[in-house]
């Protein structure tokens, strides 16, 4: 499996979270309160999982096909860098948005609607990005060699939600996911 695949198949799983996450907030806007802390341990693995491996895997993917000779190759990965720091800041407004929740204070739900929705839309955007754009150009112009190399200098960590080792404070969350799945 190529690097490439892996972080396509990131996506795809972070794709079913994120209809989970938008599934929630059409609920929220509907009058219905989510679980709260299944919805914290949401954001908290698409924050934690992104910032702490697969935005750093994609940074050192990118940098090494950065002044490739493709100039919209080149523009769509100064424009992913700029959006991998929007999302870490959006994520962390809405952990902190939860976290004010379930510590009993006032937060109006209208407000956690917005911020939820302001989450979603940037990572459906950002994905788009990655998918429609840079993916394909970077499989258009990487040679196998290149890949192999690229490989090589990668580092490897565990999925802790859809990979094999599921950590136990994402069991929940992935119930929730195979229930909403069916």
């Amino acid at each position: 499996m190529t690097v490439l695949n892996e972080l396509h198949q990131d996506h795809v799983n972070l794709n079913k979270l994120l209809a989970v996450l938008g599934y929630k907030l059409d609920k929220l806007k509907q009058g219905e309160m989510p679980n709260f802390v299944l919805l914290s341990d949401a954001v908290d693995y698409i924050s934690n999982y992104a910032d702490a491996y697969h935005h750093p895997l994609e940074d050192q993917m990118y940098a090494y096909f950065k002044d490739s000779g493709c100039p919209e190759l080149d523009e769509a990965i100064v424009q992913c860098g700029k959006e991998h720091k929007q999302l870490k800041l959006s994520a962390e407004e809405l952990i902190e948005a939860v976290d004010c929740i379930l510590n009993d204070a006032v937060v109006p739900m209208d407000q956690f609607a917005a911020k939820l929705e302001s989450f979603l839309d940037r990572q459906v955007e950002h994905l788009n990005l990655e998918e429609g754009t840079l993916f394909p150009l970077l499989d258009e112009i990487a040679s196998d060699e290149q890949w192999n190399v690229l490989a090589q200098e990668l580092p490897k960590m565990d999925d802790p939600l859809f990979g094999e080792q599921q950590k136990q404070r994402y069991i929940d969350l992935y119930s929730e996911l195979l229930q909403d799945m069916q």
